[in-house]
């Protein structure tokens, strides 16, 4: 079908706009979650054999097999199947179900660990390249550290920082192959870097190399695509291109980049056009309609990376964050809720409950009633979904076509990335407040200036002041280290596959975090509320805490403690937004 005859024409055909194509040619749905249908014997089939190669994964102490020898590329693997006559949406990482590939590009010596505690070593020439020939990521990061960032780093006051492992947090506009195809968006990205002339500054010698590395990985997915027998040049024609397509772009991402989050976006209402015009002439039935969806989300649930077992300890087990946002309204009142809104928490029955992909409704109290139902529904059958408050982000941002980076984290798609920052850890750093600018476990000397705390008594203005002058010196620590980081990132990691899929020189956010927040109000308010004396040995060092009287703690709606809060959060907000930040990034805190 030539789409724009198909479809109600608008901006998206005469500029790369899905937002707009989205707007004209959606189909809202307000009715009931009674057309839903269950899986096929096709899908169960499939299902059947992932969830034996799951059984055979967790037997094998969480890897069912690795591949030490390939570097993973969008090219690198030839094409994977779990039972190719069955699989209506076909594409694998690799060239085997569930098998991880190694990603050195962030750093040899983490892969070369990851593969160790899994029994093997990486292949000798990968390990020569990667050494001798080839920087890492992680190497450019060491090379930059000052000894002060090593220290806050080693100490635990900045933690899970991404120096050896793929930032993540960006998400692709995957929705673009399925509606332009390969050739249309390298058409888009040469006009971009014809039109990127001088003078030649760092910034635009920088943007010209990203536009030109982009546009190689476009040319690899048309490759990739020939692999698996589609010919990804051209724009999706039916609802089973729509959904392959966006898989394959999808899938170029999680084959290149190994990040913290690889977020999906927000896709289910786009896929709906394709399957509603597929529907209304009677080229598919609900029923297949439903097969596509099942089928595309097994396959999500099938990503995998390899990991270190201590960033697993990290992240509490080996979670991929494939954030799919579903639901929510345009800014002018219409609904974003379609049947496949549906189907996408459907597949929660008929595969069975699953934290990934991590589907995230978009709520709003004026959504649809049979949707709203069955959402409460899905949380009380399957504990599966999350929400986030769309009249919220669209109020704060403006922008309704957005999706979840990670767990919480706007991005509207196609236009804005996220750098991703990992933690700053303030109830160490009230720690530091409290010994005099030490580390309380070491005695090392973190923050200078900071007055030793003479009395028995922690008095709330004296640590407060203190605390102040802490934070300020982290906050300038953790811009430094992500400036490094993000840089680096860039020079020898860039996700060009992703970028590939977002506009040119997009808007971006630093997305500094912090842990230990409601241990530092805690502690906060109960030196304000009550009495509280430091138990310390004969160096000073505080070893415990011996807490005289009643304080109020945060989580209980009580203003007396979360305003405590409020005022930390806004002070190391406040300094972190002083500082110079690497791309002129947007500073915000989570």
């Amino acid at each position: 079908m030539e789409l724009n005859k198909t479809f109600i024409d608008g901006l998206w055909s005469k500029e790369i706009n899905v937002s707009d194509f989205v707007s004209k040619n959606i189909a809202p749905y307000t009715g009931d979650a009674s057309f839903l249908q269950g899986p096929t014997e096709r899908t169960k089939h499939i299902w059947e054999l992932c969830l034996k190669a799951l059984e055979e994964e967790r037997a094998n102490n969480g890897v069912r097999s690795l591949d030490p020898h390939t570097v993973s590329t969008i090219t690198s693997h030839q094409a994977g199947y779990i039972d190719k006559e069955n699989e209506l949406i076909v594409g694998l990482q690799t060239d085997e179900l569930l098998k991880r590939a190694i990603k050195p590009f962030g750093g040899i010596n983490v892969v070369a660990k990851a593969c160790r505690e899994n029994g093997v070593e990486v292949d000798d020439k990968v390990k020569d390249i990667f050494t001798h020939y080839r920087k890492t990521h992680n190497d450019g990061v060491f090379d930059v550290y000052t000894e002060e960032i090593r220290s806050f780093r080693s100490l635990g006051f900045l933690t899970g920082l991404p120096d050896n492992y793929a930032r993540g947090r960006i998400i692709g506009d995957y929705r673009r192959l399925a509606l332009y195809g390969i050739d249309r968006l390298i058409e888009a990205k040469m006009e971009d870097l014809h039109n990127l002339t001088g003078p030649m500054t760092d910034d635009r010698i920088r943007l010209r190399e990203e536009v030109a590395e982009q546009i190689k990985a476009l040319k690899d997915i048309k490759i990739m695509g020939e692999y698996y027998g589609l010919d990804l040049s051209r724009p999706a024609t039916s609802a089973q291109e729509a959904v392959q397509w966006v898989y394959m772009a999808y899938l170029a991402a999680v084959k290149e980049q190994d990040g913290a989050a690889m977020s999906l976006g927000n896709v289910s209402s786009f896929l709906d056009i394709f399957i509603e015009y597929d529907l209304a002439h009677g080229k598919i039935s609900e029923t297949f309609a439903q097969e596509l969806i099942d089928q595309f989300v097994i396959k999500l649930r099938m990503v995998r990376h390899l990991r270190m077992q201590s960033y697993n300890d990290i992240f509490a087990g080996d979670p991929t964050w494939v954030t799919e946002a579903i639901g929510g309204r345009f800014n002018d009142g219409r609904v974003k809720v379609t049947k496949t809104s549906f189907r996408f928490l459907q597949t929660l029955y008929n595969l069975g409950p699953s934290p990934e992909p991590n589907l995230t409704i978009l709520w709003g109290p004026e959504l649809p009633e049979g949707f709203k139902e069955f959402c409460a529904q899905v949380s009380v059958d399957t504990s599966s979904i999350q929400y986030e408050n769309d009249n919220l982000m669209r109020e704060v941002r403006n922008c309704d076509d957005y999706g979840i980076a990670c767990c919480v984290s706007y991005q509207a798609i196609g236009k804005q990335i996220q750098f991703f920052g990992a933690r700053a850890n303030l109830a160490k750093a009230l720690l530091l407040a409290i010994n005099g600018g030490r580390c309380e476990n070491t005695g090392t000397v973190m923050v200078k200036g900071i007055p030793v705390l003479t009395g028995e008594t922690l008095k709330f203005e004296e640590v407060m002041s203190n605390y102040k002058k802490v934070l300020t010196e982290i906050a300038r620590v953790y811009n430094e280290a992500m400036n490094i980081i993000h840089f680096m990132h860039d020079k020898y990691y860039y996700e060009k596959a992703q970028m590939a899929f977002i506009d040119t020189n997009p808007r971006i956010n630093l997305a500094y975090g912090v842990a230990g927040l409601s241990i530092a109000i805690d502690s906060l308010s109960a030196i304000k509320n009550a009495k509280v004396t430091a138990r310390r040995n004969d160096i000073g060092l505080t070893e415990g805490f011996d807490i005289d009287g009643t304080f109020p703690c945060f989580g209980n709606n009580d203003d007396r403690v979360d305003h405590l809060g409020v005022d930390l959060v806004y002070y190391f907000s406040e300094e972190l937004k002083k500082l110079p930040v690497y791309k002129n990034a947007r500073p915000t805190l989570s």
